[in-house]
C-alpha cells in the first residue's frame, strides 16, 4: 500500500504538510532552509504550559483533548518551531489499555504490579486489532480527537506522533518504577527469554496500535523513543529488542509517513536501529552527526543533535555549537535540527528562540 492508505484529508494528502521542511528533509531532502523542532519542546520549561496545566495530573492531561492540543500548540506559537510533537507521555497506552500505571512527581511513571512472570503477562489486558472497537481501540480516541485538533490549527506545520519503544516500555513494566541500569530488564530477557519475548510482543502492539492511531488521525511523522536502549549491546538489542521496535515501526509503514528511531547513548546501536524498520535516525549529544552518516553508510536522514547543556552556555559559544551541528548533519541526506536528548525543564525559552532563529538564518 502508498499513502493513499490515509485518508483524503490528511495532512499529507491534501497538501498542508507534504512539501513542509521537516518532510522533506526527513525523506532525505534539502528543504530552502534546515529544519528545526526539539523533544520535549511543550513542557516545563514554558510558563504557559505550567499555566495550562495547574491543577491537572500528567496522564489527565495526556488524555484530555484541548488540553493536550493546547499545550502542543504552544512551542510552535513562541518559537516558529517547524514542527509539533504531540503531548502525551509513553506510558500514555498502558494507561488506555487498563494497566494499573501513574507519574509520580520526582518519580516517573510507577506500575501497580510489575510484569516478571509468563502469569503476569498473560494477565495484562487485550489489545485487540487496529480498528476493532474493543476497550483499547475506543481509548484511542481521546489520542485521536487531540491530533486532530492540532493538525487542523497547525495548517502547514506538520504533527509528529510518537510512542515509547517496546524496550523502555517493558523495562518499566519489569522494574515497577524507573530504574538506574535496567537490570531486571535486562537480567529477565537472558533468564526467562519467554516471558521477555512475550511481554515486548504486548509493548510492541502498544507502541505500535498508538503510532497508527496518531497517523490516521493527522500526524505527519512518527518517532520511537527508547530512552533505555543505550544500556544493551548491540548483541542484545538485535537478538532481544530490535523485532520488537520494528514491529512498532511498521505498524505504520503501509501509511507512509517518515519513521525516526531515537535512543539515547546509543551510537553503538545506530545501524541496528535502522534496521529495526526506521526511515531516520535521532543521534543523541555523545556522537557528532557526521560520524553517524558515516557508521550508518549515509542511508539515514538524521536528527540532531546539540547538546542540552549548551543551552546554558554563552551565546557566542551556543551558536558556535548550533553551527558545528548543522555543518556535521549536511553529511547526512537529510538532516532534522533537534537537541540530543530532551529540553532541560530549566531551559531559557529566549535561548531557545535563538537556536530557532539561528538554525532558519544559517541552515
Amino acid at each position: 500500500m502508498t499513502a493513499t492508505a490515509l485518508p483524503a484529508s490528511h495532512p499529507l494528502i491534501d497538501g498542508r504538510t507534504a512539501d513542509s521542511a521537516l518532510v522533506a528533509a526527513l525523506r532525505g531532502g534539502r528543504p530552502a532552509h534546515r529544519p528545526v523542532w526539539f523533544m520535549r519542546q511543550a513542557g516545563r520549561s514554558l510558563p504557559e504550559y505550567l499555566e495550562a496545566r495547574a491543577g491537572t495530573g500528567m496522564l489527565e492531561s495526556c488524555l484530555t483533548p484541548a488540553l493536550a492540543s493546547e499545550i502542543t500548540l504552544q512551542p510552535v506559537r513562541r518559537y516558529g518551531v517547524d514542527a509539533a510533537i504531540l503531548f502525551s507521555d509513553i506510558v500514555v497506552p498502558m494507561r488506555i489499555a487498563g494497566v494499573d500505571v501513574d507519574i509520580q512527581p520526582g518519580v516517573g511513571p510507577v506500575f501497580g504490579r510489575p510484569v516478571r512472570t509468563m502469569a503476569d503477562v498473560e494477565a495484562l489486558p487485550t489489545l485487540g486489532a487496529a480498528g476493532d472497537r474493543g476497550f483499547f481501540d475506543s481509548g484511542l480516541d481521546a489520542i485521536r480527537a487531540a491530533v486532530t485538533i492540532t493538525a487542523d490549527e497547525l495548517g502547514h506545520v506538520p504533527l509528529i506522533g510518537f510512542a515509547g519503544a517496546p524496550f523502555t516500555l517493558a523495562a518499566y513494566m519489569v522494574d515497577g518504577r524507573p530504574s538506574r541500569d535496567h537490570m531486571g530488564a535486562r537480567e529477565l530477557m537472558h533468564s526467562s527469554p519467554e516471558v521477555w519475548d512475550a511481554l515486548v510482543a504486548w509493548t510492541s502492539r502498544a507502541a505500535g496500535l498508538f503510532l497508527r492511531a496518531q497517523v490516521l488521525a493527522g500526524a505527519s511523522a512518527v518517532q520511537l523513543f527508547d530512552s533505555w536502549a543505550g544500556s544493551l549491546s548491540e548483541a542484545d538489542y538485535v537478538a532481544h529488542c530490535a523485532a520488537g521496535s520494528r514491529t512498532a515501526l511498521m505498524s505504520v509503514a503501509d501509511l507512509d509517513v517518515p519513521r525516526i528511531h531515537f535512543a539515547a547513548n546509543a551510537g553503538h546501536l545506530l545501524d541496528a536501529m535502522g534496521s529495526a524498520g526506521a526511515t531516520a535516525l535521532g543521534v543523541d549529544y555523545r556522537m557528532p552527526l557526521d560520524a553517524a552518516a558515516r557508521s550508518t553508510g549515509g542511508r539515514f536522514p538524521l536528527q540532531g543533535n546539540i547538546d542540552p547543556a549548551m543551552l546554558a552556555a554563552p551565546a557566542d559559544a551556543l551558536t558556535r555549537h548550533v553551527k558545528d551541528v548543522l555543518a556535521r548533519g549536511g553529511e547526512a541526506p537529510g538532516h532534522v535540527v533537534n537537541l540530543g536528548h530532551g529540553m532541560p525543564p530549566h531551559a531559557n525559552p529566549d535561548v531557545v528562540k535563538r537556536i530557532v532563529d539561528v538554525v532558519h538564518e544559517r541552515g
